[in-house]
C-alpha cells in the first residue's frame, strides 16, 4: 500500500465530507482537539491509542493518520512496533495483519 496516496485520497473524501455536512465535521474536530490536546497523558500518548484503536477496528485510514500523528509527536520505530504488540496480545491475528500494516506505514511515512 503507498501510505502517502492512501491518505491522500482520504483527505480528499473527508474535504468533500467537510462541505456537505460543516457542522458534523467541525463537531468531529471539537472532539478531536478536545481529546488529542495535552494533558495528565501525553499527545504522544494518545497518539499510540489512537493508533492501537486503529489497528483492532481494521482501519486503513486510521492506522495511516495516527501513524504520521505519532511521528510527529515523536513516537519512534520502537514505540510504534511495541504499541503494535500490546495491539496483538488484546486483538490476536487480526491485529497482528494491521499491525503490520502500520509498522510499514510507519516505514513509508518517515522514509
Amino acid at each position: 500500500m503507498d501510505w502517502k496516496a492512501e491518505l491522500a485520497d482520504a483527505n480528499q473524501s473527508l474535504a468533500a465530507y467537510r462541505r456537505a455536512a460543516p457542522d458534523g465535521a467541525a463537531g468531529f474536530s471539537a472532539m478531536h482537539k478536545a481529546a488529542m490536546g495535552p494533558g495528565a497523558l501525553s499527545v504522544k500518548d494518545k497518539e499510540l491509542m489512537c493508533l492501537a484503536i486503529g489497528i483492532i477496528r481494521q482501519c486503513n485510514d486510521c492506522i495511516g493518520f495516527h501513524v504520521k500523528a505519532a511521528v510527529a509527536a515523536g513516537a519512534t520505530r520502537d514505540e510504534i512496533a511495541e504499541t503494535i504488540t500490546v495491539t496483538m496480545y488484546m486483538g490476536g491475528g487480526p491485529a497482528y495483519m494491521y499491525g503490520a500494516k502500520a509498522l510499514d506505514a510507519f516505514d513509508q511515512l518517515t522514509a
